[in-house]
């Protein structure tokens, strides 16, 4: 291609991609989200879809394609047309987390462009409400007489949850198993049965089963309580000071889509973010609701990324 043809082709490109921006959407979005129905990256993506679906003036629809620990879905969404027509709803374990784990996925940071974060969320020790403890300090002399051990379960291998489990049973000098699972959802129904006697998890995935009496939350894993579950206490008040877990959410779309479509979707979920109903529906979820914007979140996941690779490094978690 001749320097000449070669401008033609970089103007022609960039007059199409304007049009587009112009007329975006001009159809319906899609959010995908990586994980199984139920979970708390579902919750939040439900949570966005309908005043995003009512700022757009299109439908916006969740698509869960759960599998391989985050990478079908966060694949899929990279390799998706760079139109503002396909999303990722995205986990912080996933996304820093994965590309330490799995250094053959066929993904990278650069395959994204960062739109917005939308919630922060420390994680809850949840147990079935069929043991026999009440508190934290008595599930843990309850686990360390149980010749078994403890068996805690995940939404994948190496998540932030498998991680966190690890992390507990060192803490706490309780021998821990780990069972992974293809997301949250599965997880819950084992946990209520008893097949698995704890999940530390994002509080989206498991407040309701709290609130209904078919799961204890024991501890909150961050520095503070949080308003939906005033009677938890923190890890600290609990008894394991120094052990907090935390994850994020944040909404991510292909590279290279346009900037004036990615502006557009950052200001109206930044919109959506500060409302005061949604603020009010996450905090109901037992999280924080939380916005940065894409060069900040772009500065975030990179520095999210270097700690992730030290924590995976640390634990010799290794993918099954």
């Amino acid at each position: 291609m001749t320097p000449k043809n070669a401008l033609l082709a970089l103007v022609m490109g960039t007059a199409v991609a304007t049009c587009h921006a112009d007329n975006w959407p001009a159809k319906p979005v899609t959010l995908v989200v990586p994980s199984a129905p139920a979970g708390s990256t579902d919750i939040v993506a439900r949570l966005l879809a309908e005043p995003l679906q009512t700022a757009l003036g299109q439908a916006v629809v969740v698509d869960n394609r759960p599998g391989a620990s985050g990478n079908i879905g966060t694949e899929f969404v990279a390799r998706a047309p760079a139109d503002g027509y396909t999303l990722l709803v995205q986990y912080s374990g996933y996304h820093v987390g994965n590309p330490a784990l799995f250094p053959q996925i066929r993904w990278k940071a650069g395959d994204f462009a960062p739109i917005a974060l939308v919630m922060r969320a420390p994680h809850v020790i949840a147990v079935s409400a069929s043991l026999p403890v009440n508190n934290l300090q008595e599930f843990i002399a309850y686990e360390q007489k149980n010749p078994k051990g403890l068996f805690y379960a995940s939404s994948g291998n190496g998540s932030i949850q498998h991680i966190a489990g690890e992390m507990f049973g060192q803490q706490a000098r309780v021998p821990v198993s780990h069972v992974a699972y293809k997301g949250a959802g599965p997880v819950i129904t084992d946990l209520i049965s008893g097949q698995v006697q704890m999940f530390i998890t994002t509080p989206p995935s498991v407040i309701g089963q709290v609130q209904a009496g078919k799961l204890k939350a024991l501890a909150y894993a961050g520095n503070r309580r949080h308003p939906s579950m005033p009677t938890v206490p923190t890890t600290a008040e609990a008894g394991l000071p120094g052990y907090e877990v935390e994850s994020w959410f944040a909404v991510f779309a292909p590279a290279r889509t346009p900037p004036a479509i990615t502006a557009r979707l950052a200001s109206l979920i930044k919109g959506i973010v500060e409302s005061e109903s949604y603020q009010k529906k996450i905090e109901g979820q037992g999280g924080f609701a939380a916005y940065l914007g894409p060069q900040e979140l772009a500065a975030f996941v990179t520095r999210e990324t270097q700690a992730w690779a030290k924590v995976v490094r640390d634990s010799h978690i290794q993918p099954q």
